[in-house]
């Protein structure tokens, strides 16, 4: 299998599996076993600048609104039906009666997603469509906090007799997470699994909640700054190219694909209900819907090919004008992002180099996007990018003359992200020894408190790409004669 197939949820990218990867699955009888799904891959959600807004805080003097309350609202105004009423309603009290059981860890967990279904109760967002997803999470939740052990952050879980993937944010409990599951479904399509990926097809479609005047699998959890419940361009855009794929396959055209038009909406709509962020060329469409300002290239590419891909299997010409509408602005985008050494993960209001895992990511997203299109700037950036994997860092030392004594800094200029080590010697004498740790590219220095006796003295930095290629620079900085400290 080609190295480009081999990278975080590459699976969106390529039509065989990658490498498997190992969930804890708790099962009937209570006990957790750890599984390879090789269809599931590596997810990050990459946290944007900013706190995590706290569903907990408390509400205003006035009557604060309740899970019971807005549960009744729904009923009264003929929303939900009375018996639909009755079985959330105790499902609700159950859940929060049971969760008291638990102690610790677990308890603030279960507590938090509590919190999380209250928070959007008490701002009248509560929604019919949104309760199935946040009822289920809640029974999840008690079902793991209850039975199962406590995870790593981030691990993925999943339950016996469900496809469905879930995370573990500290915090904020398990979450389902919407672009690990239609990966995931992408995997299953991809190696032809049918019965599971039918299986998976018909718990995903259930969890879809009215948005910007469509269909949305969202996010129900704080994060970066953003407050359930929340969208992202590039979750979506890969459910509408799984969603396509599976109907194909399964010849389920008929019922799949009306689904998927309608989760076209977010991309016709402004943030913060959408991810559509108006640019210079045409649209962009943003990774998460309550941030605008942040650039991610992988996310908006990969929402292009799931857009094109469902345009075409689909023939929907709504479809092909969201991907006509927004790849113009890619094709701006895209060389932006290289740097001349490597590839950067985002633009806008965070500049900062992709990590190596982004890196390959973001190659084997403009490979597709090079396919698909045949675009020379999609597949020159990615030749690029393949490039810069093998290429050693450049690093230079300015030579400088210091005062002995004093603190002074030494400046240099590094290519691409790496992790850097210093060493100065004076003659064969080691004088300082210490690693930095990673550094983004750019000009840079480094405070030295310089010694007292004068001379030539070598800085050496050696620097380690996030690839492994390794590059060493010196440059002699000469310490002068300490001055004199006036006597007063």
């Amino acid at each position: 299998m080609p190295v480009a197939c081999l990278t975080l949820i590459a699976v969106l990218a390529c039509a065989a599996p990658a490498a498997a990867d190992d969930v804890l699955v708790l099962g009937t009888d209570g006990r957790v076993r750890e599984r390879d799904d090789r269809y599931l891959q590596s997810t990050r959600m990459p946290r944007p600048r900013g706190k995590a807004v706290a569903t907990s805080a408390q509400g205003r003097k006035r009557k604060r609104r309740t899970v019971a309350g807005e549960l009744e609202r729904l009923r009264d105004r003929g929303r939900i039906t009375p018996a639909d009423h009755l079985a959330r309603r105790a499902v609700y009290q159950d859940v929060k009666r049971r969760s008291r059981g638990l102690s610790g860890i677990r308890r603030n967990e279960m507590r938090a997603v509590i919190g999380t279904v209250e928070d959007i109760a008490r701002r009248r967002r509560l929604t019919p469509s949104r309760i199935a997803p946040l009822w289920l999470t809640l029974e999840r939740n008690l079902e793991w906090w209850r039975r199962g052990p406590l995870p790593a952050s981030g691990r993925r879980v999943e339950f016996a007799g469900s496809e469905l993937v879930w995370q573990y944010y500290p915090g904020q409990g398990l979450q389902l997470q919407i672009l690990g599951n239609f990966g995931k479904l992408n995997g299953l399509w991809g190696a032809r699994q049918n019965a599971r990926l039918e299986r998976m097809l018909d718990e995903l479609l259930p969890l879809a909640a009215e948005r910007a005047g469509g269909l949305a699998w969202e996010y129900y959890f704080a994060f970066g700054g953003g407050r359930a419940p929340w969208v992202s361009g590039l979750a979506q855009g890969t459910a509408v190219q799984a969603l396509a794929r599976a109907a194909s396959r399964l010849r389920r055209r008929a019922d799949v694909l009306p689904v998927a038009a309608r989760a076209l909406a977010i991309f016709e709509a402004p943030t913060p209900r959408g991810v559509r962020v108006p640019a210079e060329d045409g649209d962009h469409y943003a990774i998460y819907s309550f941030a605008p300002g942040l650039r991610v290239l992988n996310g908006f590419v990969q929402a292009l090919n799931g857009l094109h891909d469902y345009a075409r299997l689909s023939g929907d010409p709504r479809g092909t004008a969201l991907f006509r509408a927004a790849e113009p602005q890619a094709r701006r985008e895209a060389p932006t992002y290289d740097t001349g050494a490597w590839s950067l993960y985002s633009r806008g209001s965070s500049l900062r180099e992709s990590d190596l895992g982004y890196h390959d990511l973001l190659t084997d997203f403009l490979e597709g996007l090079c396919r698909r299109t045949d675009r020379a700037v999609y597949c020159t950036t990615a030749a690029n990018f393949v490039a810069y994997r093998s290429q050693p860092p450049e690093i230079e030392v300015a030579p400088r003359r210091l005062r002995g004594g004093r603190p002074g800094r030494v400046r240099f200029e590094l290519s691409k992200i790496s992790s850097l080590s210093l060493r100065i010697t004076r003659g064969s004498r080691v004088v300082e020894e210490r690693p930095f740790g990673v550094i983004g590219y750019g000009r840079r220095s480094f405070g030295w408190d310089v010694p007292r006796r004068r001379g030539e003295y070598t800085v050496e930095l050696a620097a380690r790409d996030l690839a492994g290629n390794a590059a060493t620079a010196r440059a002699v900085v000469e310490v002068l004669k300490p001055k004199r400290r006036k006597r007063s």
